[in-house]
């Protein structure tokens, strides 16, 4: 069978054509960064971003650059195709990846760090440079995980139940201003009717899942799966013996925790005793 012949030219990576597709556009009619943020009212780094690939930025300003260059649709296109890229997360990831993009339920603990989909960008990045990451790999890490936030939102929003450790709140970012944030975050998106966040307080004791961060994915076939993760390595656990095992000592877990308006509280209270920084 003959190559297949490129026709365009362009990128087939959904990251790099969406950029690129955004330079085309701006160079077809002659703006420059800063004129098409005056003309839009965002700010024009943002765009700057977008076009070297460092951020997709969000479905809202995309939606704006299709109606100001007059393509309908097609950037928002571009723009899911490069937000659901299971390419963009490093190789151990992917096929969990896959998987959490298609599960009608969700549950998690956390043993130490803020669950991903709870993540804000500056506390993804800290995490993720202290795992070795740095440069564009780690920028590009960073907008990955962002991308995954959308799972979380929309009226088809899967539900999200997850314990975070007492640890995890306790555990502030170098920056207080970004941490305030960071919290900040965490007590909105538990407002939603499909998020639900349980703390596990310390005086909870000694349990089945110390030292792992869990989570568990169901189907529309009813099949669940457990994925271990650790700072180096996640298992995928698909047997149904061992999913089982699991599932039983994170119910014993949840029992242990303290309820949802009770974790809210104590979210809030964390909030509460972040100390003021003096910058501001």
């Amino acid at each position: 069978m003959p190559t297949r012949r490129a026709v365009t030219g362009r990128s087939r990576e959904p990251r790099a054509r969406f950029a690129e597709e955004l330079r085309h556009l701006r160079a077809q009619r002659g703006e420059s960064l800063r004129q098409l943020g005056e003309r839009l009212g965002w700010d024009w780094s943002l765009f700057g971003k977008m076009e070297s690939g460092e951020t997709l930025g969000g479905p809202e300003v995309v939606e704006a650059l299709d109606q100001h260059y007059g393509t309908p649709g097609l950037l928002l296109a571009l723009w899911e195709l490069a937000i659901n890229d299971q390419t963009q997360f490093r190789e151990r990831y992917r096929r969990y990846m896959e998987l959490e993009a298609k599960a009608t339920s969700l549950w998690h603990f956390a043993v130490s760090v803020v669950p991903g989909l709870l993540q804000t960008p500056e506390y993804a990045r800290e995490v993720l440079s202290a795992g070795g990451l740095k440069g564009p790999e780690l920028e590009q890490q960073v907008q990955a995980r962002m991308g995954r936030r959308s799972l979380l939102a929309g009226d088809e929003a899967p539900p999200f139940w997850t314990i975070v450790s007492e640890a995890v709140l306790r555990t502030p970012l170098r920056d207080v201003g970004e941490w305030q944030q960071q919290l900040a975050y965490i007590r909105d998106v538990t407002q939603r009717s499909n998020v639900t966040l349980h703390v596990l307080p310390f005086d909870a004791g000694l349990h089945g899942l110390v030292g792992t961060d869990m989570w568990f994915l169901r189907f529309t076939d009813a099949r669940t799966v457990a994925y271990s993760e650790s700072t180096y390595r996640g298992d995928l656990i698909e047997e149904n013996a061992s999913v089982e095992r699991l599932q039983r000592a994170y119910d014993a877990l949840r029992d242990l925790a303290l309820s949802p308006a009770e974790s809210r509280k104590f979210v809030l209270r964390m909030l509460e005793e972040v100390p003021c920084d003096p910058s501001i």
